[in-house]
Formats: structure tokens, C-alpha cells, sequence
């Protein structure tokens, strides 16, 4: 896949990774990777270095933002993202099956699951699931392109979707992937 930008996920494909989710082994736990990839827009290497007390309030909580801190972010440039309301039950439903800190995605061993981990996981759920092209950073392009289609209706600007973790914009523009029949609409109306 060199030179090729991982794909992005329909609705469906999104459900049909869900769906893969719970039939494994650690259906919580793997509930969780795939949410933090299309639900919070966290790259293979965040979700394994993510810990309970990144996501966690002073009580203990789960809180309602990802304190993504410079340790576990690309290029050390961490970041606060707001936590989506289906991905912050599914922490708070792992954490009463998990030990709740250190981690939040331990393997099967009980250390953090590797990075490297991460990416061969989603390469089996995709392969599991027939979805070719992509990748462990499908989930962080679908999340990137729906945050730019959306964010009008919250009242923001392209600059908000820069809540994934780019220094530059331009970066952010190259992960959205353009609607064909969007494109197609808005020429018929010039």
C-alpha cells in the first residue's frame, strides 16, 4: 500500500468492523480500538500509549475529553480531544473487566499492546471482514473526513478538525476525502 492513503469507512464497513469486534476474543477491549480510531481520530501508536489516567477526571471518572498527552502523540504534539458519547461507554464498560490503569489496551499478556500490535490487529479485522485498502488508519481518515463534513453543523471551521493532531492544515486537507456526489451538486448549481 505504498503511496496509497488508507481508505475511508463507509457507515457500513465502520458497523461491519464493530460487528468483527464482538466476535473476538476481547470484544470490550477490541470495541474500544476501533472506536478510538473512528470515534476520537487516534493514530495506531496513541491508542496503544493511551492510559487510564489520560481519560480519567481527579475522582477517578472516566471524563468527558482525551488528555492525549506529548509522550504518546506523533511528533510530541499531544492534544485534547473531546470524547464521543458511544466511545465513552465503551471505556467505562471496559474499565469494570479491566484493571483500570496503566493501559487502557493491554494484550493478551497484560502489558500495553505495541503499537505494531495495533496495525496487525486492524490488518486482520479488515482482511476478516473483506475490507480491501485498508488500515489502521482508515478509521483516523474516515474520523478526519466526517469531522470536515460536520463541522459547519457545530458552527466551526476546518481549523476545529485540526482537533486531530496536525500542525498544519494543509495536512488536515489531505486526510479528507472529497464526496463525488457533493462535488457533483455543487457544480450544477454554478
Amino acid at each position: 500500500m505504498a503511496g496509497k492513503q488508507a481508505k475511508i469507512l463507509s457507515a457500513q464497513a465502520a458497523r461491519d468492523l464493530m460487528l468483527f469486534a464482538e466476535t473476538t476474543r476481547h470484544p470490550d477491549r477490541n470495541r474500544v480500538v476501533v472506536l478510538l480510531s473512528l470515534k476520537a481520530g487516534l493514530r495506531a501508536a496513541e491508542i496503544a500509549k493511551l492510559t487510564w489516567d489520560m481519560i480519567e477526571t481527579a475522582e477517578g471518572q472516566i471524563g468527558t475529553v482525551i488528555e492525549l498527552r506529548d509522550a504518546a502523540a506523533k511528533k510530541r504534539h499531544g492534544r485534547r480531544i473531546p470524547l464521543q458519547s458511544d466511545l465513552r461507554n465503551a471505556l467505562i464498560a471496559w474499565r469494570l473487566k479491566s484493571q483500570g490503569e496503566g493501559p487502557v489496551i493491554r494484550s493478551e499478556r497484560g502489558g500495553a499492546m505495541t503499537p505494531l500490535s495495533v496495525v496487525v490487529w486492524f490488518n486482520r479485522a479488515f482482511r476478516a471482514t473483506g475490507l480491501d485498502g485498508c488500515s489502521s488508519h482508515s478509521g483516523r481518515r474516515t474520523f478526519i473526513t466526517r469531522a470536515a463534513r460536520l463541522v459547519h453543523k457545530a458552527g466551526g471551521s476546518l481549523r476545529d478538525v485540526q482537533l486531530a493532531g496536525h500542525a498544519s492544515i494543509q495536512t488536515t486537507q489531505r486526510y479528507i476525502d472529497g464526496d463525488s456526489d457533493v462535488q457533483r451538486r455543487l457544480i450544477s448549481l454554478i
